[in-house]
């Protein structure tokens, strides 16, 4: 893990270290808080600062990111998924700065706030979070106009909101220079011809959930031809129970087509330079033999060469992972740091704070990953995540957590980071045993931030008796 540098990209030894000081209290109280995270009314202040500096902007703080997250990935083929999330603060409206850096939501019919539309990347082999290969943060103007009367249909890509997809596709490209493939990995909003016509190169691809039935050459349509095709093998998918759809957890038969086709041009589109067609895979994912109300059904459009049923296979998974992003969305929001609560008044300091909370929740996420692994599979170290004084911290408190049967022991290895989720996660309330399901992202921040309220006072303990 490569800590954060604002003190490079901020170009101010005060400021960077001013930066550095508030990332690590946001990881520490696992709050978005300024008031609760400071330890004196100084440091409040000095925060208030930091964010509200005009020195420290939003691009600065996000070339940072991806700065990293480029060392990081060097000679890794890695996925880059993206999407979009709202942050709400209508419910801070009489108070907070209207001028500039918030507007409408949903044209006007779904409060106030921003947008934020990142590309979370992570290791294509492991499903391991390492950072933003880029961040798009922006705001509609209050009153914004609708669709219709702006006539949206016929604005070139570059005027629609819809740009996020290709230009944080070509930032992403443009920013992981020494990876060795980007996949990047999008929900059907990304299915836009210009995409497929720009972004791809020899090391960078598309793998997006169709939206449209786009016309293939012959006059057929893509749907068409991927049912027609011959069913190449069938697979297992574990479904879990969700409550809001009243649906039991499930074991799910999945049947497997691809094609390669020729995709042709829309014919009404405004852009007729482009190419007329371009080549794809289509992949199908079909749930068969089963009365479920909503059975699983993808259809996948990607530049990536699939040659045969495996190939099928490792595509579908790197779209599954896709739960990673909604995972950071419910972290940054309520589920988790609550940003849509923050105190703040100025929303330019509410984007700024919302950018160094996604790269705290990028620790809670390689310590979540690291837990679900499989057994067998080596650890990181707990030094990529806690320091040799928190170590020692941690082993205090799992004496008290393990139990007194061998079942409710801390299974792991005191230097490995999968040894000290398992005791932040009995902090967040999680009880250790086998048949429970695997400790959250909420129950792990609410055991960091229990931890550190600990730590605090085995400071004070340690400071007192070596007086």
């Amino acid at each position: 893990m490569i800590s954060a540098n604002y003190k490079y990209i901020l170009k101010d030894p005060r400021l960077g270290s001013r930066g550095l000081e508030l990332n690590n209290g946001l990881f520490v109280n696992s709050i978005h808080s300024i008031q609760q995270i400071a330890s004196s009314r100084a440091q409040q202040v000095a925060f208030y600062r930091f964010l509200n500096n005009d020195k420290v902007t939003e691009d600065a703080l996000i070339e940072e990111l991806s700065d990293r997250c480029n060392k990081l990935c060097k000679d890794k083929v890695v996925l880059a998924i993206q999407d979009t999330t709202e942050i709400n603060l209508s419910s801070h409206k009489n108070r907070i700065d209207k001028t500039s850096g918030i507007g409408d939501l949903a044209d006007g019919k779904n409060g106030l706030g921003f947008m934020i539309h990142p590309s979370l990347v992570v290791d294509a082999n492991t499903c391991f979070p390492i950072g933003f290969s880029h961040i798009k943060v922006w705001n509609r103007d209050i009153d914004m106009a609708d669709k219709h009367e702006r006539d949206y249909k016929s604005l070139p890509i570059e005027e629609k909101e819809s740009n996020k997809w290709p230009q944080t596709s070509q930032e992403t490209k443009d920013n992981l220079k020494d990876a060795k493939a980007i996949i990047i990995v999008q929900d059907r909003e990304g299915d836009i011809y210009e995409q497929f016509v720009q972004v791809p190169d020899e090391k960078t691809f598309l793998l997006i959930r169709s939206k449209n039935d786009r016309r293939i050459q012959g006059n057929e349509k893509l749907w068409d031809a991927l049912s027609n095709a011959r069913v190449m093998g069938h697979y297992e998918v574990e479904v879990e129970s969700d409550h809001r759809r009243k649906t039991s957890a499930r074991t799910a038969i999945v049947e497997v087509r691809c094609v390669k086709e020729t995709i042709l041009r829309p014919k009404n589109h405004i852009n007729k330079e482009l190419p007329r067609s371009i080549e794809l895979y289509a992949i199908e994912a079909k749930e068969v033999n089963t009365k479920v109300e909503s059975p699983i059904h993808w259809r996948i459009v990607t530049t990536w060469p699939v040659q045969d049923f495996t190939g099928c296979k490792c595509v579908l998974q790197w779209y599954t992972w896709r739960w990673l992003i909604e995972e950071l969305f419910r972290t940054l929001k309520k589920e988790g740091y609550n940003i849509e609560a923050s105190e703040l008044e100025n929303p330019w300091a509410i984007r700024k704070l919302a950018i160094m909370i996604m790269d705290v929740i990028i620790k809670l996420m390689q310590m979540r990953i690291v837990y679900n692994e499989p057994e067998g599979e080596p650890s990181p170290p707990t030094g990529t995540v806690f320091s040799e004084e928190e170590q020692q911290c941690l082993r205090e408190i799992t004496k008290k957590y393990e139990g007194k049967t061998l079942k409710l022991k801390n299974p792991y290895a005191v230097d490995t980071l999968k040894w000290a989720v398992w005791s932040i996660a009995r902090l967040g309330g999680w009880k250790g045993y086998n048949s429970q399901r695997p400790p959250g992202m909420t129950t792990l921040q609410i055991g960091l931030g229990k931890f550190y309220d600990i730590y605090d006072g085995y400071e004070l303990i340690k400071d007192v008796c070596t007086r």
